[in-house]
This record gives C-alpha cells, sequence and structure tokens, in this order.
C-alpha cells in the first residue's frame, strides 16, 4: 500500500510542503496570509497527516478536536490535498458553516461533489428535477448557482432522501471518498438553538434527525465513504448540552495538539530567514514565554506582528525589548483584540445566552487570579446559579471551557488557563472593573 509520508526516525527533523529538512539546513517559511494554509506554507504535523491518513486508510471516521487557532482547517485541507494527488482517494472538502438547515447542507455537499465524476452523473439523475433547466449547461454553472438549483429542488420534508441518494452516489464514485464536513458544529447549534440561544423541542428535533441521517450514512457507507468532522466550536459539548451525544459513537476523536516550544521556535526561525530577519535564541524563547500555549496561529500573529513592528523601526533585529512593546501594544492592543474577539464570539454561539455569563466570569476570575481559578471559586459559582433559571448548568460551562481549549484541570484541583496570550488578552479586556467572585454578595447575582 503506497503512502504519501516517509517516516524519518530524526525527530528534529520538520517538513515544510512535501519535504523533510534536517535540523541543520536553513528552512524558509512565508507567513500563512490567511485563513488556512496548504503546501509550502504547511508547516510541520507530518505525524498527524500520517496517522490521520491511516485513519483514512482503515476506513474509521473521524472527529477532528482541538482549541480554537489550531490549524484544523489547514490540517483537513493538505491531508485532502495530498489524498487526492496520487493518493488514491476521491477528496470532497465542505464548509457547513453558511447552512441554515440540512437542506442546505445536502446542497452543499451535493456541489462540492461535482469534482467527482465517477459520481457526479448519479448525483445529476438524483437532483434531475432541480437541475432540467440548466440543461447542458449545469457543467458551467458556478459553484454558487448549482447549490441553489440543488436547494431549490428539495421540499422541507424531501432533505433526507435526497441526501441518502447524494451519498449512495459518492459511495458509488471509482476512488473512495473523502469527505470532510468543516464547520459542522455550528450548523447542529444552528438547528438546536432559537434566537435567544437556548435550545428548543423543535430544535432537539431538528438536530436529531439530521445527525441520525449523517451517522446512517456513516455506518452504511463506511468502507466507500470516509467522513472527518471538524469546526471552530467543539461538537461534543454542544451535543453534551442537547443529550445527543451517541450520534458522535462512530467517529473517533482525534485530538490536535499544539507545538511543542521547539516547534515554534523552528517556525520562528523560518519565519525570520524568509524575510531577512534576525531573531536571536533569547528573542524566539521570550516569544514562546509569553504565548505559553504554541497555537500556530499565534506563533505566526506574533511573528507578523514584530516583522511590522521591525520594518517601521528601520531595522532586521530584533531584542527582547521588542518582544514587549509588540506582545502589550499589538497583540493585546485594538489590533489583536480583533483577532481574538473570535474566542468571545464563538463561545457566546456554543453557550447561549443563558451559559455565556457563567462563562465569561469564570474566564475573567482565573484571568485576574494569575491565571487559575480554584475549588472554592468554582463552588461559588455553583451557589450563584442555584435557584436562578439557568439552561446550562455550570459544569457544562467547565466541559465547554476545558475542552475548547481556554482551561485545564490542576493536579491539586481548580483549573488554569492553557494560553499566556488569552489569559492576558482576558483580563485586559474584562479585568478592570470586575469584582472577585468571592467578593461578592453571591445571593444577589453577578456583578461585573
Amino acid at each position: 500500500m503506497r503512502r504519501f509520508l516517509l517516516t524519518v526516525p530524526n525527530f528534529a527533523n520538520k517538513m515544510v510542503g512535501n519535504k523533510f529538512v534536517g535540523k541543520t539546513a536553513v528552512l524558509k517559511l512565508q507567513k500563512a496570509g490567511g485563513n488556512w494554509v496548504e503546501g509550502d506554507r504547511f508547516f510541520n504535523r507530518a505525524s498527524e497527516l500520517q496517522a490521520l491518513e491511516e485513519r483514512v486508510r482503515d476506513g474509521a471516521h473521524t472527529l477532528l478536536t482541538a482549541q480554537r487557532r489550531m490549524g484544523k482547517t489547514s490540517l483537513v485541507r493538505e491531508l485532502l490535498r495530498r489524498l487526492g494527488d496520487g493518493g488514491g482517494f476521491e477528496p470532497i472538502f465542505v464548509d457547513l458553516e453558511a447552512a441554515m438547515d440540512p437542506a442546505d447542507a445536502i446542497a452543499e455537499i451535493g456541489a462540492r461533489s461535482r469534482s467527482a465524476q465517477g459520481a457526479w452523473h448519479r448525483i445529476q439523475s438524483a437532483f434531475a428535477n432541480a437541475l432540467r433547466t440548466a440543461g447542458d449547461q449545469v457543467e458551467t454553472l458556478s459553484l454558487g448557482d448549482l447549490k441553489a438549483k440543488l436547494r431549490g429542488g428539495m421540499s422541507a420534508g424531501d432533505w433526507r432522501q435526497k441526501g441518502d441518494d447524494l451519498l449512495a452516489a459518492l459511495a458509488e464514485n471509482d476512488r473512495p471518498v473523502v469527505l470532510a464536513l468543516d464547520e459542522l458544529p455550528i450548523l447542529v447549534n444552528r438547528l438546536l438553538k432559537g434566537q435567544d440561544g437556548d435550545i428548543t423541542p423543535e430544535g432537539r428535533q431538528a438536530a436529531d434527525a439530521f445527525l441520525s441521517w449523517l451517522r446512517h450514512n456513516g455506518q452504511t457507507h463506511r468502507n466507500r465513504i470516509c467522513m472527518i468532522l471538524s469546526g471552530s466550536v467543539g461538537l461534543e459539548p454542544i451535543l453534551r448540552q442537547a443529550g445527543l451525544s451517541a450520534h458522535a459513537n462512530i467517529f473517533s476523536s482525534f485530538d490536535l495538539k499544539p507545538w511543542n516550544e521547539q516547534t515554534a521556535k523552528e517556525c520562528l526561525e523560518a519565519l525570520a530567514a524568509n524575510y531577512g530577519l534576525d531573531l536571536p535564541q533569547e528573542v524566539r524563547v521570550a516569544m514562546c514565554h509569553r504565548l505559553r500555549c504554541q497555537i500556530p496561529h499565534h506563533v505566526q500573529q506574533f511573528f507578523d506582528h514584530l516583522h511590522e513592528h521591525l520594518r517601521r523601526a528601520g531595522r532586521n533585529k530584533a531584542s527582547l525589548e521588542d518582544v514587549d512593546i509588540v506582545y502589550q501594544r499589538e497583540l493585546l492592543g485594538p489590533r489583536g483584540q480583533m483577532v481574538l474577539d473570535h474566542y468571545e464570539n464563538r463561545l457566546r454561539l456554543v453557550l447561549g445566552g443563558n451559559g455565556y455569563p457563567t462563562a465569561l466570569d469564570m474566564l475573567t476570575e482565573a484571568s485576574v487570579n494569575h491565571g487559575k481559578l480554584g475549588n472554592d471559586a468554582i463552588a461559588l459559582f455553583h451557589a450563584l446559579a442555584e435557584g436562578q433559571a439557568q439552561s446550562v448548568p455550570v459544569k457544562d460551562v467547565l466541559y465547554t471551557l476545558e475542552h475548547d481549549g481556554y482551561l485545564a484541570p490542576e493536579e491539586g484541583g481548580g483549573y488554569r488557563f492553557v494560553s499566556g496570550l488569552l489569559e492576558d488578552w482576558w483580563r485586559a479586556r474584562h479585568g478592570q472593573h470586575f469584582v472577585p467572585i468571592a467578593d461578592r454578595d453571591v445571593a444577589a447575582g453577578p456583578k461585573r
């Protein structure tokens, strides 16, 4: 069986694009410049790619989990690119962030499946009524127009049958299909909740129906369609809130970890080499220690701001003072806050109007207490929630914060912030007028 990655015993070796490069070579890396990267801009993750490829070849469905900005989408797209380029698979990447209901999701999958030529004529037959008006011009339709036509051919009640027909057609493709569904958790969350952000009985029924359909087809076509689910929010906390966790049991979790400090320093070195900067070892170490958690996007963001700072100063060598200035003024300043706002928005999306204030309070409590949320504080949050109309229990809020990488459990109990950058940002944004929970009249409710 052909493998597209080589196993290299020297763990100091890194992968840029398709090439392994020894630690003595000078690596050069371009800035990411977008939401996801591939090819020569894809740094490291050789072992993760190999592990995911093995899962695909074994026919295992995967739920990719990670903290935000860890590079899940880049990893999946790079995997699909390599599996499609001589790997023997038909890669299909589908972004479901804009999907409002199951019919939208089916239409999106159908439109993206046009590249699967071995299945496309069967898909056209399944949607013959919707595509009839396009006639011979269907191949020249834009992706948006094709999706609109497929969506227009589905009524509220027949999305399931159309979806079954679509995936059955993909299962008959000449090459096995790897179907990556990005932002599936956003769609499930949207189905579950009303405008106030709380789960409704109707929403739970709709999400249950869609997830049952996905689970059924994943089991039916297991050896012909391999699914990879990912998203900017975690699926498991959402399913746990709704009592629908059983729907995820056909998916094997794969946790994408942060870089270690050595990899982050090598990334900074490769970026510096590409742009002609001098980042001494002590500068790279200081940058990593500031971040504390080496999230790839944050490493590259730090370098990008430092590069611009040096460019404005007319210098190419960075100092420890430059690191402090850039961290405080840029990463924690207005420009950095625009990027980090994404964390807060996604947290509000997942926990809704009732759970989000508790999460915000807990994170702020930790940020003003040297990054720690102790057992005593947690007990007070439980007391605060008693007697209140809270749809998201404190234990589920903590589960979400741990699952999505905000907090990690401490050995002696309680939790701590994982990311130094996120901790400092949260304190700067919310900590100024915050009243610690131990100083409140708990019976009176939250005070911020």
